[in-house]
């Protein structure tokens, strides 16, 4: 039997589908066993599977019910056999008190009772994400932090590729990207891959701090080393010996920084402001920006030295706007995040997930983020057609996007698919629409699957292979 951590990226249809009960009362159980069967998945009561079976295999593990400390002893026996299967708790937060942290850090979802259908079919999703974004390496790694990269797109897919590949180095990494696009998240993926994952991870924004105040805020000052010096104050270096300390908008650092900077990375040691004591320092580097250095070398806004220092491994991520193929995966995690943390349920008809894949996207996976907050405040519960998006949204629903990514096809329309200059991956793309006419389909049908199924042509068994393929779980009957 293959253990679920040897799946890579994107592998779905190695996916597996089982999941494994642990619940203190056969009646909650029981009713945990029928709505996983009703979502297609095969529970197991962990007390009727051989312990050698235990640790491998399974989709997640779902925790339920007050097993106190024998659910302590049932989970660290487990947890010898594997640290990598995701963990849903459903139930109220007291009945939880005693997870060990390294299987708390496996916790993708928790769910409230009294249990509703769409809650668990998200947490289990959320533990699929888990699965093909990367898994939970180590068993001590927050979920969140793939969030963003959520994706089955070869750009996201080869950024995840890099990520494993310069965690376990030390080389200096530098990550270009426009706003919003989650550069800060690549950065904190990479130190939690690391070695350095136990030691502190500290950000900087360099644009942000006042030219005179940067280099006090990344080397700390003595006492009395300037007026309002009133203490000794460790500086950023300082906070991240042994981690990892991450430059963001180092494009705006200014030039005398620069130089400071550079001899830092040169000789690893530097002195506070207003000291003479030189101070080793054990950092990896990570720096960001926006801008096109090499233009501000060309400008001599940049030094072309410390340029190279920092470009030992980069790491460039697209906008949105050329993977629009990931916008479904991106929204319905986005969504059911909102759900799970009690800021609203909305979800998006397949009118408005049309609109949203022909907008540009300037403000890229962050602009979608606030999009679906101001959502789920605006429409509680409800289901957003394009009538009821914010009108800059809507004004480009009848474009076609020539860039990267899959448009959401519209009936009836004439227009020839376009080849991208760079070329595409012809499965993925057939993949991604296949996926968006399920989700279509499923929605046209209120999570029928006998109707989807006649909508799409296939046999019903046929559609839920196909969706466990995809990983698209069934929504809400409105039936």
């Amino acid at each position: 039997m293959t253990a679920i951590h040897t799946l890579g990226d994107g592998d779905l249809n190695s996916l597996p589908v089982r999941v494994l009960l642990l619940a203190g009362c056969s009646e909650r159980a029981d009713c945990l066993k029928t709505v996983l069967e009703f979502l297609e998945y095969k529970p197991s009561l962990h007390h009727e599977v051989p312990l050698l079976e235990a640790g491998h295999g399974w989709l997640a593990w779902v925790i339920s019910g007050c097993l106190g400390q024998q659910l302590t002893e049932i989970l660290l026996q487990l947890s010898e056999m594997t640290t990598n299967v995701p963990i849903v708790l459903v139930g109220k937060p007291e009945e939880f008190p005693t997870l060990p942290a390294a299987v708390q850090a496996r916790v993708v979802r928790r769910v409230d009772l009294p249990m509703r259908y769409p809650q668990l079919a998200n947490a289990l999703q959320c533990a699929r994400h888990a699965v093909v974004n990367g898994g939970l390496p180590g068993g001590a790694r927050p979920l969140e932090l793939f969030r963003s990269l959520v994706g089955r797109s070869p750009a996201i897919q080869h950024i995840r590729r890099l990520v494993t590949r310069v965690a376990a180095t030390n080389a200096n990494v530098l990550i270009l990207g426009d706003t919003g696009t989650g550069k800060e998240v690549v950065a904190r993926n990479i130190h939690h891959a690391s070695s350095r994952r136990n030691r502190p991870f500290v950000a900087v924004n360099c644009g942000a701090i006042p030219a005179d105040l940067l280099e006090s805020e990344l080397f700390g000052h003595e006492k009395g080393a300037f007026t309002g010096a009133l203490i000794t104050r460790q500086g950023r270096f300082e906070m991240a010996d042994g981690g990892t300390l991450f430059l963001d908008e180092i494009g705006d650092m200014p030039l005398p920084m620069q130089v400071k900077l550079l001899r830092v990375l040169q000789e690893h040691s530097f002195e506070r402001v207003g000291g003479n004591r030189s101070i080793r320092c054990n950092v990896r580097i990570i720096a960001a920006t926006n801008c096109n250095l090499e233009a501000q070398i060309a400008e001599h806004n940049f030094r072309e030295d410390l340029y190279y220092r920092l470009n030992v491994f980069p790491i460039e991520i697209p906008p949105l706007c050329q993977r629009r193929g990931d916008l479904p995966l991106l929204i319905s995690e986005l969504t059911a995040r909102m759900d799970a943390e009690g800021r609203g349920i909305v979800r998006l008809g397949k009118s408005s997930v049309r609109a949203l894949s022909r907008y540009s996207w300037p403000g890229n996976v962050r602009e979608l983020a606030n999009l679906i907050e101001r959502l789920a405040i605006m429409h509680p519960g409800e289901t957003v057609e394009v009538e009821d998006l914010p009108a800059k949204f809507r004004c480009d629903e009848n474009a076609v996007s020539s860039e990267g990514g899959v448009d959401l096809p519209d009936q009836g329309s004439a227009t020839e698919p376009y080849l991208p200059e760079q070329g595409m991956d012809l499965r993925e793309y057939l993949n991604e629409l296949e996926t968006v006419l399920i989700r279509q389909a499923l929605e046209e049908s209120s999570g029928i699957v006998a109707h989807a199924a006649k909508l799409l042509g296939l046999r019903r068994t046929t559609l839920v292979e196909r969706m466990r393929k995809f990983g698209i779980s069934r929504p809400e009957s409105t039936s």
